[in-house]
């Protein structure tokens, strides 16, 4: 992925629906170039879809944050599979260091938020959590 490729993506993160006119003259480049750019991302599979997102997507949005679990011996496969069973937990990372796993937690509002941290702290197995709240998101990732 060059300059051009991460400038397409940056545009259209902020807005998937400008016109390829209007990429192209942002990057400075022909329409043809955007066209077949994006067209390649797509195929390739580093542009996967395009949405929208609404008020009523940014309202329905409560408590996001992020959780470090520590684990307790030899038993990280019996605590992951329960915080997989919790809904509130969006995603599941393993990761090396003094964490075992990281969870993205959302949850309706700060009430709802709190019973699921006292859920995931009592499963048996975990040792140790420390958790941060996210408060804004600026950037989203493109996959790698």
């Amino acid at each position: 992925m060059d300059d051009l490729d991460q400038a397409l993506i940056a545009a259209l993160r902020q807005n998937a629906r400008l016109p390829v006119a209007s990429l192209a003259a942002m990057t400075g480049v022909s329409r043809a170039t955007v066209s077949a750019r994006i067209d390649r991302l797509v195929a390739n599979g580093t542009i996967t879809g395009f949405t929208i997102r609404t008020v009523a997507d940014q309202e329905r949005r409560g408590v996001r944050a992020i959780v470090m679990i520590e684990v307790r011996g030899r038993i990280a496969e019996r605590v992951a599979d329960q915080l997989r069973g919790l809904p509130q937990v969006r995603a599941l990372h393993s990761t090396n260091g003094k964490w075992d796993f990281i969870a993205e937690i959302e949850d309706r509002d700060l009430s709802g938020f709190d019973d699921t941290l006292r859920r995931i702290r009592l499963i048996d197995g975990i040792n140790h959590t420390e958790t941060s709240i996210l408060l804004k998101t600026s950037k989203m990732a493109a996959p790698l």
